[in-house]
């Protein structure tokens, strides 16, 4: 491909997140066809398909076979994951528990603070996540960690949360393995929601770094591929 090539798919691929963002299109709604595009760009349909490929590479737009493409969870998310990391390790995995130790245990005092009451009841719901078994992906329900950052009332916040862990999508995987005690995270879960619903900021903040710190202690003793210890 030259570069002209490359700088009109580029281009093109700006122009449809554009009217993603113009049209509020949200993840799961349904894009224009590549035809379509191709004539409202006045561009071939094979740039069109290689501007959108460039989009799925990083979860802006889905292909469903047969079906068509449609808005990705990628296009409101402002960090992206490298799908060539190499697989996770004792060091990658606790790297992530660690950056989560800083961040949200003031989080939870934030969220305790503010209390939003719509987000403070999702907070309620996500709370019972931990007793589903690990899935291959963190997406499939409401992370319990993004309700709580979410219950903030502060976007950015909910949104460097969410991002962290999608970023680090397959080390959060290998945290949900390696604590596996549902029931405990579960009740570890329920006493933060408990000290965000009464404002207990202190509570919640101490709360959330013993749980975090928990995981991190699970991490350091859990067996990992190739006998890293």
């Amino acid at each position: 491909m030259s570069r002209s090539e490359v700088s009109l798919s580029e281009h093109l691929a700006d122009s449809i997140v554009e009217i993603i963002r113009t049209e509020r299109l949200v993840p799961g709604d349904v894009l224009a066809s590549s035809r379509d595009l191709a004539r409202r760009f006045d561009v071939t349909t094979p740039t069109v398909r290689e501007a959108l490929r460039r989009l799925e590479a990083t979860g802006v737009v889905e292909f469903r076979h047969g079906s068509g493409t449609y808005v990705g969870p990628g296009s409101e998310r402002r960090l992206l994951a490298n799908p060539h990391l190499p697989r996770s390790s004792r060091e990658s995995v606790l790297e992530l528990v660690e950056a989560r130790l800083v961040l949200e245990p003031a989080v939870a005092a934030a969220a305790a603070r503010v209390r939003e009451s719509d987000a403070v009841g999702r907070l309620e719901a996500a709370a019972v996540n931990a007793l589903h078994p690990p899935e291959d992906s963190p997406l499939t329900s409401t992370h319990f960690h993004v309700a709580l950052a979410a219950a903030s009332g502060n976007a950015l916040l909910r949104e460097a949360v969410e991002a962290l862990l999608q970023v680090r999508a397959r080390e959060q995987v290998e945290i949900r393995h390696r604590y596996n005690d549902r029931a405990r995270d579960h009740a570890e879960h329920v006493e933060i929601f408990e000290a965000v619903r009464d404002g207990d900021a202190d509570a919640a903040e101490r709360l959330t770094r013993d749980h975090l710190g928990a995981i991190r202690e699970a991490v350091l003793a859990a067996d990992f591929p190739g006998g890293e210890r």
